[in-house]
């Protein structure tokens, strides 16, 4: 018998005073059987940072797809949004599939392993942005991970704030390499 998915109802109130956008939000997430509440809530902070363009949850982990994505009005996807540690192939096919490719790793050393055997891959790719998260911020984050959550992401001049009943997380972005 599988273990279904676990279902996280969120509400979120995105304020960036970097892109002018000011939003609540009504989320349903799945959280997969593998996944963890840090990566879990790690896809909510990239929603967050990327709210202002619409970006929507895709089937992630199990598919061929991303965390989050945002298509144009043809179905061409504009922007492609991994979590995690993806292998060099998975982030050459996401930049050939893609207009724009972000991806956000976290877990401390492991994601400086990572980053050391991918840098030279991804200077490749004229249209992949990585951008790491230190590991006690989201591992602060994975502590707010609820099946009800009310949450506030706030972000300006560059500075982001994520906001529980509980705890208030600072994260700071270290920006790899950038889509030229």
């Amino acid at each position: 018998m599988s273990v279904k998915p676990t279902i996280f109802k969120v509400q979120l109130q995105v304020n960036n005073m970097d892109c002018n956008h000011f939003h609540a939000y009504s989320l349903t997430l799945a959280r997969h059987p593998s996944e963890t509440d840090e990566r879990l809530m790690v896809r909510l902070l990239a929603f967050a940072l990327h709210a202002h363009e619409t970006p929507q949850f895709a089937r992630g982990l199990a598919f061929d797809e991303p965390d989050l994505w945002r298509k144009d009005l043809t179905g061409a996807i504009d922007l492609w949004i991994a979590v995690g540690q993806p292998d060099e192939q998975q982030m050459r096919r996401a930049c050939g599939r893609a207009r724009q490719v972000v991806v956000y790793t976290y877990s401390g050393r492991s994601a400086q392993v990572w980053w050391q055997k991918n840098s030279m891959g991804a200077a490749r790719s004229r249209n992949l942005t990585i951008v790491d998260l230190a590991a006690e911020a989201t591992q602060a984050l994975g502590m707010l991970a609820r099946q009800g959550m009310q949450l506030q992401c706030f972000i300006q001049d560059g500075d982001i704030q994520m906001l529980g009943d509980e705890a208030t997380v600072i994260i700071e972005l270290v920006t790899r390499t950038t889509a030229h």
